[in-house]
This record gives C-alpha cells, sequence and structure tokens, in this order.
C-alpha cells in the first residue's frame, strides 16, 4: 500500500488485511480504503497495547434518520473529504474568475474528420482532448500559471500535468495525464479514455491522482453554460469548460451558426494578475480557435 492508504488506515485504525485490493497484485488503493470505510468498516480507537492495524470493535454505524420529513444521511468519507479541501481552497486562495467565448467550429470539423481514424486505434477524439492539448501549449506560454506557491516564495514546475475532473456516483477524482504538453492530440485523446474508464471501475493507481499542476474540470457536460471552479490546492489556478453549443454569432458582417463555449479560468490572486489570467486565456482561444489537423 502507499504512504497514503497507510495514513488513512492509521488515522482510522484499520487493519488493511481486510481490505481486498484492487491494485496491481492485489495493492490496496485510496479508491479501495475510502470504500471499506464508506461501507461501514470496522474501525474505533485502538486499545492499549494494539496496533493501529490490527483489528478494533466496530462501533455503531451512524444510519439515515428521518426527523419531521427530513431526512438525515451522514456524508460519505470522500464527500467529507472534498468538503474539507474545497473549504481550504477557498480560505487559503484569493479566488478571482476570467470568462471567455470560443468558438469550436474548427475543431468539431476536425473532430468529425478523424473520429473514425482514433476509434480504429483504440482512442476516442473529443473536445476534452483538443481542450488539454490548447490547454498545455498555454501553459508553456504563460508559465507562472503552472506554478505554486510555498510561504512568499512561488515554485514554478517544470512539468505540466493536468488533472481532468471526473464525476463519480460516489465522489468527484481528477486522475492526471502526465507531461501533456510532450503528447499528441491522440495520446491525449487514449490517456483521457483510459483515466476515465478506470476512475469508473475504481481501478486507478495512487500515482494516477498524484502530481497534478493544472486542472479541468467540464461543467458543460450536463448542460451548465460555465462554472466558477474552486481551485485544486496547491495549484493556482483551473479551468471550467461550458457546454459546446450552436449560437448565432455575427461572422464577416452577417449573422451565422457557430459551435461556441463559454470557458473560465479560476486564478489565485496572491500570484496571477488579471492581465496574465486573460494572456493565457487569449493563448488557449487563438490554439483552439485555428487548431490544425496535426495528430
Amino acid at each position: 500500500m502507499s504512504p497514503l492508504v497507510r495514513k488513512i488506515a492509521r488515522e482510522h485504525h484499520i487493519d488493511v488485511r481486510n481490505i481486498a485490493g484492487s491494485g496491481s497484485g492485489g495493492r490496496v488503493t485510496k479508491a479501495d480504503i475510502l470504500g471499506y470505510l464508506d461501507a461501514g468498516a470496522p474501525v474505533s480507537a485502538p486499545t492499549v497495547g494494539t496496533s493501529a492495524l490490527q483489528p478494533a470493535p466496530a462501533p455503531a454505524r451512524r444510519e439515515p434518520v428521518q426527523v419531521e420529513g427530513v431526512e438525515r444521511v451522514p456524508m460519505t468519507v470522500m464527500r467529507r473529504k472534498i468538503a474539507e479541501h474545497m473549504v481550504m481552497s477557498r480560505r487559503t486562495s484569493a479566488h478571482v474568475h476570467s470568462v471567455f467565448e470560443i468558438d469550436f467550429t474548427k475543431v468539431d470539423e476536425i473532430r468529425k474528420a478523424k473520429k473514425e481514424e482514433y476509434e480504429k486505434k483504440g482512442a476516442k477524439i473529443t473536445y476534452m482532448a483538443f481542450i488539454t492539448k490548447a490547454a498545455a501549449e498555454a501553459l508553456k506560454a504563460v508559465p507562472i500559471i503552472n506554478s505554486s506557491i510555498d510561504g512568499t516564495d512561488i515554485l514554478y514546475k517544470k512539468h505540466i500535468n493536468i488533472g481532468l475532473a471526473v464525476a463519480l456516483d460516489w465522489g468527484l477524482i481528477v486522475p492526471v495525464i502526465k507531461d501533456a504538453d510532450k503528447k499528441s492530440l491522440f495520446e491525449i485523446s487514449k490517456a483521457i479514455v483510459d483515466l476515465a474508464g478506470r476512475a469508473r471501475d475504481k481501478k486507478l493507481s495512487p500515482d494516477d491522482v498524484q502530481g497534478g499542476t493544472f486542472t479541468i474540470t467540464n461543467p458543460g457536460v450536463f448542460g451548465a453554460l460555465f462554472g466558477m471552479p474552486i481551485i485544486n490546492q496547491p495549484q493556482v489556478a483551473i479551468l471550467g469548460v461550458g457546454a459546446v453549443e450552436k449560437r448565432p454569432v455575427v461572422v464577416n458582417d452577417a449573422i451565422g451558426i457557430r459551435l461556441r463555449a463559454y470557458m473560465s479560468l479560476g486564478y489565485d490572486h496572491r500570484t496571477i494578475d488579471g492581465a496574465v489570467a486573460d494572456e493565457f486565456m487569449v493563448h488557449l482561444k487563438k490554439t483552439l480557435e485555428n487548431v490544425n489537423d496535426s495528430p
């Protein structure tokens, strides 16, 4: 098991030998131990002379309670961890957001033209693949967006590791595409399919969700025009993607139908000023609106 799993086991006094590991070689993953806790695992404070990883008597599990027409349901462990992380982020960073409208008409043309080719190679070409690649290029052009803060120092990251937020029935997880700037559109497309699939099957390894330097979240997949996402600490920015839809716009002094989407950048104003955030978004917009058909 990883150091993170050992930490969770120690905090909740769990004997990991009781958990069926889904990782390589039976390795117990973070998802395994959180699922074990959510299922009402037998945990309690260790007694004198016992190890924190040895079995302990199980406390009564909190069940949903119906009181005066209101059902009280305890949060799952994963939900509590997400809540703590989000509140901590709001307290830590001075959140500001910029919103740009981006034309996806050319992206859609290339996506349709390459759809069959990608599927034959085991990948799925999506808008998110184009967005991830464009974001990686923008992060190279505006490196402070790919940084973090340590006290009064700014840490510029040498690697561009982009996390993609995946909504699951039991919570939210952010698998990471490592060195996204060095990958082709096809490689990014394949990585997205692989990571999203393993996230839903609870087969991600600890390494799959660590080391992110920038995050993309996609509320548009549910129909939202745009979102104002909270920064994924210790990162300093997060990109929100709205729904890609047909809209009437002025093209060469005439009304035309174009595929458009709003995209928002949430950033930490302690490090990033509005002009720098907009520089990043302008680079992203130009890349997507002038995308070529390279593999």
